[in-house]
C-alpha cells in the first residue's frame, strides 16, 4: 500500500512539471528550414551547331597606295585628309603644272608645223605624179618627191606623239583616286616636291574590311568558304561576316592558317588593325545531338564543374560534369548529368551538397538556340 501511494505522488509531481522544464526535452519530429529558394528546370536535348572560336585581327580587304607619276614637281593644293571617303575619279591632289603646260604648247605647235609641212609635200607629190606621166620628170624626181611625202608624214605621227605625251605629264599632275573607298593615310603636304612614285596617300578599297582569323592546322579542314561567323571587335562592336577564303598554306612558325572573313562596309566603330575575336560556324552536317543546361547552372570549384539537381525530397545532391560547347546561353554537358535531373538553375555557388532548398517554380522548357 506504501508502494503505491509513492507511484502516484511521482505521476503528480511529472504532471506539475513546469512548461521551462519540459521544453528542454523537445519532440525529436522537427522540420528542417530550407537554406535557399531556387528554381529548377530539366536539361534539354537538341541539335547544337558547331562553332570554331578563333582570334584575330581587322584588316583592310584591299588597300590601294597612290603615288605621284610626275617627277620633281611641287604639290600645289592636297583635297583630302585621313578618314574622307572618297569616289573613283575624285581628285585627291594637283602638282605644279606650269612647265609641263608650256611644253604642251610648245608641242602643239610643232605638230602644226609639220601637219603644214606634210599638206605642202602631198601637193607637191600629186604634182610630181602628173609631171611624170607627162614626161616632165624622171623616175628619179618622182621617187625622191614621194619620199620627201612619207618623211612628212611621219614628222607629223611624232609630233602628235609628243602632243598625247604632252598631255599624259600634264594630267599626272592631278592625283584622283583609283576607285571609291576610305582614305586610311596621307604623306602628302603642300609645297613638298615629289618623285615619280612617292606615295601620296592609302586608299582603303570602297570601304571594306575583313577580318582574318587565326585557326589551327586540325581546324581547318572544318571550315568551309560562305561560312557565317560573328566578330567582336576590341572597340566591342559585333559584326556578322562571310568566309571569302582559306589560306592554302599553313604559317611554318606558328602552325596556324588564316581564314578570311568579309565584313559589311558600314563597320561603326570597328577599325582595320583591331584586334577581334570571334566565332565561326561551321557545316550544318556537323550538328551534332547535345544534352544542355543553362549556363548559370554550371558552377566552377577547384577547376571542376558542378551541377546542383533537387530531389523529390528538396534535398540537393552535387553532381562533378564535364562540359563541352557554349551555344548562346547554354552550355553543352558532356557526362555526369542524368537527363530526367532537375537542375538548379542560378544560386548554385550558395548551396552545399545535402542542403535542403525550397522549389518555386520550374522554368518551362527552350530550344537550344540554333544560328
Amino acid at each position: 500500500m506504501q508502494k503505491s501511494v509513492w507511484t502516484v505522488g511521482l505521476m503528480w509531481g511529472l504532471c506539475a512539471m513546469p512548461l521551462w522544464a519540459q521544453e528542454k526535452n523537445p519532440s525529436p519530429a522537427v522540420s528542417v528550414k530550407p537554406s535557399l529558394t531556387v528554381i529548377v528546370a530539366p536539361p534539354q536535348s537538341g541539335s547544337m551547331v558547331q562553332r570554331l572560336q578563333a582570334n584575330g585581327s581587322l584588316a583592310a580587304w584591299q588597300e590601294a597606295v597612290v603615288g605621284a607619276e610626275a617627277n620633281g614637281l611641287k604639290i600645289t593644293e592636297v583635297r583630302v585628309n585621313v578618314g574622307d571617303r572618297v569616289q573613283r575619279g575624285d581628285v585627291l591632289a594637283t602638282l605644279q603644272s606650269d612647265t609641263l603646260r608650256a611644253e604642251l604648247a610648245q608641242a602643239e605647235g610643232s605638230l602644226a608645223e609639220a601637219t603644214a609641212s606634210a599638206q605642202e609635200t602631198k601637193v607637191q607629190a600629186e604634182r610630181a605624179r602628173a609631171l611624170q606621166q607627162q614626161g616632165f620628170y624622171s623616175s628619179a624626181q618622182l621617187s625622191q618627191a614621194l619620199a620627201t611625202e612619207v618623211s612628212a608624214q611621219a614628222r607629223v605621227q611624232s609630233a602628235r606623239a609628243l602632243v598625247q605625251l604632252q598631255q599624259l605629264r600634264v594630267a599626272q599632275t592631278t592625283v584622283k583616286a583609283p576607285d571609291a573607298g576610305v582614305i586610311s593615310a596621307r604623306q602628302a603636304t603642300v609645297g613638298s616636291v615629289v618623285g615619280a612614285g612617292t606615295e601620296l596617300f592609302r586608299l582603303i578599297r570602297q570601304g571594306r574590311l575583313e577580318w582574318r582569323a587565326e585557326v589551327t592546322a586540325a581546324d581547318i579542314g572544318r571550315v568551309q568558304v560562305g561560312a557565317l561567323a560573328q566578330i567582336t571587335a576590341a572597340s566591342g562592336q559585333v559584326l556578322q561576316g562571310k568566309v571569302r577564303m582559306v589560306a592554302p598554306s599553313v604559317d611554318a612558325q606558328t602552325r596556324n592558317a588564316l581564314v578570311y572573313v568579309d565584313v559589311p562596309a558600314n563597320t561603326g566603330s570597328a577599325r582595320a588593325g583591331m584586334y577581334a575575336k570571334g566565332e565561326i560556324t561551321l557545316a550544318q552536317s556537323q550538328a551534332l545531338q547535345a544534352l544542355t543546361v543553362p549556363q548559370t547552372a554550371v558552377v566552377v570549384r577547384d577547376g571542376f564543374s558542378y551541377i546542383y539537381t533537387v530531389g523529390a525530397d528538396h534535398k540537393v545532391s552535387q553532381l562533378k560534369v564535364r562540359t563541352g560547347r557554349l551555344n548562346g546561353d547554354r552550355m553543352e554537358v558532356l557526362s555526369g548529368l542524368p537527363p530526367e535531373a532537375q537542375v538548379v538553375v542560378s544560386g548554385g555557388a550558395f548551396l552545399n551538397h545535402g542542403d535542403t532548398v525550397r522549389v518555386v517554380s520550374a522554368s518551362p522548357p527552350v530550344a537550344p538556340a540554333s544560328k
